[in-house]
């Protein structure tokens, strides 16, 4: 009985640690080391590991550590919760009529966006408010104020998956630049049509194939105070119909500005004073509190399309809920290693800066994302969090692939420069789910796509 107990104990480490040879030879092919991947295989509800190789060596997960940050949150905060954003009175309201300020006091929701924005307005305006005689300040002190470089991952400075989170965060602060091609021309569309931002295109349609659009592409983005010039050159693949390219036009404070001013013009307010920075004054008095749509809904347009800005927003919300300070990545941090702790998860080697994956430093072990996931579909938020994944070759960043697994997966995918990685569930041809995790760090890991695909074919043939 003893020898049969030890055995059981035993079974995890002596799990497969050769990679099947599919994967093998489609690393090859693309010119990345077996010493370069770390990948775990193993029944999602706990037994043996089919395959465990470099399981316990630390790498950069890219996108996939999304997984952690999405079930931490929905564990820790509740499916159900809601981020708030706070209308707050500094002056009396009489006669529609406020002598004071108004107080936009951010809570972190990941998706205020233009549309929600204006249902905000509507209803301020719907309560009888029509006129602001002081300034509308911006409260964004739900999250410490930590300085943002959008230059510091890529020096893409304009690019949306480089904004910074923001307790009040609109929009993501960005502009959709819609491309039209039409007999003319290619027309530029501003999405949304801030009246404030200036577009000029000089793009040309082209004839070439419409895989990587924005190849011909350039834009060059001029600010001066809340004005601002997008002016767009070079080629469009007329075969491509509309696309969408968005891109941060503005600082923070001022695109806030425009959107706020623009919407409450247009539902008929007035404001004499300015849009500005600061903080609630002390007696200020709640308005109307605009609650977000619940978090399993935001985790899944967080995961299914790998918004970095939504997870982010996510990340710092947890140690701004859990610790009851301003939301600090460093705080955020130590609550998701107690949590895993609280767990049973051996977290060695984490490291996590922004929770999002869109980091040089964040590191993880393919061992312990499995472990995660294993838990995570052990417990009560599994289907929210199994459901925000992309199904394999039907939605999500997942929805051009194929494949005979096709609707068989549910994945989180990971692209970095020098980094590939898969993490998820894969429903075998037994009819049992099992847990997949392939990290790939190399110079040539983004080579490796097929050797991912390979891995995820392989678990869904039951390891054979």
């Amino acid at each position: 009985m003893r020898r049969l107990a030890a055995a059981l104990l035993l079974a995890p480490a002596l799990a497969a640690a050769q990679l099947p040879a599919p994967v093998r030879e489609a690393l090859a092919k693309a010119g990345v080391p077996e010493s370069a991947v770390g990948a775990v295989v193993e029944p999602a509800a706990g037994g043996a590991r089919l395959l465990a190789h470099n399981a316990d060596r630390p790498l950069n997960p890219a996108s996939t550590i999304k997984l952690v940050t999405t079930y931490a949150a929905l564990d820790l905060l509740g499916p159900a919760y809601a981020f708030k954003t706070d209308v707050l009175l500094a002056g009396e309201l009489s006669g529609g009529v406020l002598a004071g300020d108004l107080v936009l006091k951010g809570g972190g929701d990941p998706k205020l966006t233009y549309e929600r924005l204006w249902q905000l307005v509507r209803q301020l305006r719907a309560r009888g408010l029509r006129e602001i005689r002081g300034d509308v300040i911006l409260d964004r002190s739900f999250f410490a104020p930590v300085p943002h470089d959008p230059a510091k991952f890529d020096g893409e400075v304009r690019r949306a998956y480089n904004v910074g989170p923001d307790a009040l965060l609109l929009n993501f602060k960005a502009v959709d630049f819609r491309f039209v091609p039409d007999a003319s021309g290619v027309r530029v569309i501003g999405e949304p049509d801030f009246p404030n931002v200036q577009i000029a295109s000089r793009v040309r349609p082209s004839r070439e194939p419409c895989n990587n659009w924005r190849k011909g592409l350039r834009y060059e983005i001029e600010e001066n105070g809340l004005l601002a010039t997008a002016v767009f050159t070079g080629t469009y693949p007329a075969d491509c119909g509309e696309k969408t390219w968005p891109l941060a036009v503005l600082d923070a404070d001022r695109y806030a500005e425009a959107a706020f001013r623009w919407l409450w013009s247009e539902a008929g307010g007035r404001l004499a004073g300015k849009v500005r920075g600061g903080t609630a004054p002390s007696g200020a008095t709640p308005f109307l509190r605009f609650e977000s749509e619940p978090l399993a809904a935001l985790v899944r347009d967080t995961n299914k399309f790998s918004n970095n800005v939504m997870a982010r927003q996510i990340f710092l919300t947890l140690s701004a809920e859990k610790s009851g300070v301003p939301g600090e990545a460093g705080a955020s941090e130590r609550v998701v290693r107690d949590w895993l702790a609280a767990k049973g998860i051996d977290a060695k080697g984490l490291v996590i800066e922004n929770g999002s994956g869109l980091s040089r430093a964040e590191r993880i072990t393919a061992g312990t994302l499995a472990a995660v996931l294993r838990a995570a579909w052990a417990g009560p938020v599994m289907p929210e969090l199994v459901s925000s994944l992309s199904l394999f070759a039907v939605d999500g960043t997942f929805k051009s692939k194929n494949g005979a697994f096709a609707g068989q997966a549910h994945l989180k995918g990971g692209t970095l420069t020098g980094v590939q990685a898969v993490a998820g569930y894969v429903l075998d041809t037994r009819g049992e789910r099992r847990v997949v995790v392939m990290i790939v760090n190399h110079d040539n890991a983004n080579r490796a796509q097929a050797a991912l695909d390979a891995l995820v074919e392989w678990a869904w043939r039951a390891g054979k």
